[in-house]
């Protein structure tokens, strides 16, 4: 088994981390997703992640909250996340560092993308929090701008459905399944795999994205090594 990538950042949604549950934190989960990431970063991969805040909080939920506040919880969120994988991944022998676009020097270190490169060439994992530190932007958008900072190889997108469809699979049963879609057809159709600005900074930074189920059996492993899973996209 070999990889068939460098560097790669993966996204975690933050439902994925609550499991069934449907919120907080599912500790059989988490542990099975250290399992998979001990298992690539053996392999000799570079790893960072980005982890959503969805298990704990959504700015929509905030209906008559302004905006700004709203996206600042959830940047929180984002953090009591990180510090759960952090604690995961050290458990089972993965140094990591947290970094957060927020400064809060006393829980993780702030962004510095020096300083994460310099991470990744000692092995370490880097957890990436508080999406861009900016109001109005999705952790879409902040996993794919840290993607192109890192130079990653690709963008690992794990969701809680097997790739990306022509419509909701879940309500139309015909729903055709893409094995591979360029960014400019997610950007024209309006496809809602990942939004717009998201796709738009990896298609003018050409860093492909891979979008797959994370239930499904060592997807992640597949994934780096390059195995036929989910749907790719990219600018061919």
């Amino acid at each position: 088994m070999s990889p068939k990538y460098k560097r790669v950042l993966i996204k975690l949604s933050g439902e994925a981390l609550a499991g069934k549950q449907g919120h907080g934190l599912d500790e059989d989960v988490i542990s099975s997703i250290v399992e998979e990431i001990k298992t690539i970063h053996d392999l000799g991969v570079e790893i960072a992640l980005v982890i959503g805040a969805g298990n704990f909080w959504r700015g929509r939920q905030g209906k008559k909250m302004d905006r700004t506040t709203a996206d600042h919880m959830g940047m929180l969120a984002t953090v009591m996340n990180s510090l759960a994988m952090m604690d995961a991944l050290e458990r089972r022998g993965l140094p990591t560092r947290v970094q957060t676009a927020l400064i809060m020097t006393s829980v993780a270190e702030p962004y510095i993308l020096r300083r994460a490169i310099r991470h990744f060439e000692k092995g370490r994992v880097v957890i990436i929090a508080c999406g861009t530190g900016n109001p109005y932007c999705t952790t879409d958008t902040a996993a794919a701008q840290r993607a192109c900072e890192i130079q990653a190889d690709v963008l690992l997108m794990a969701k809680n459905i097997d790739g990306i469809y022509d419509s909701d699979p879940k309500i139309n049963p015909n729903a055709k399944k893409f094995a591979h879609i360029n960014y400019l057809d997610i950007i024209k159709n309006g496809i809602k795999a990942m939004d717009t600005t998201a796709a738009t900074m990896c298609m003018e930074n050409d860093i492909p994205v891979l979008a797959f189920g994370l239930d499904e059996k060592d997807s992640l492993v597949r994934a780096v090594c390059g195995e036929k899973i989910g749907t790719l996209i990219d600018n061919n």
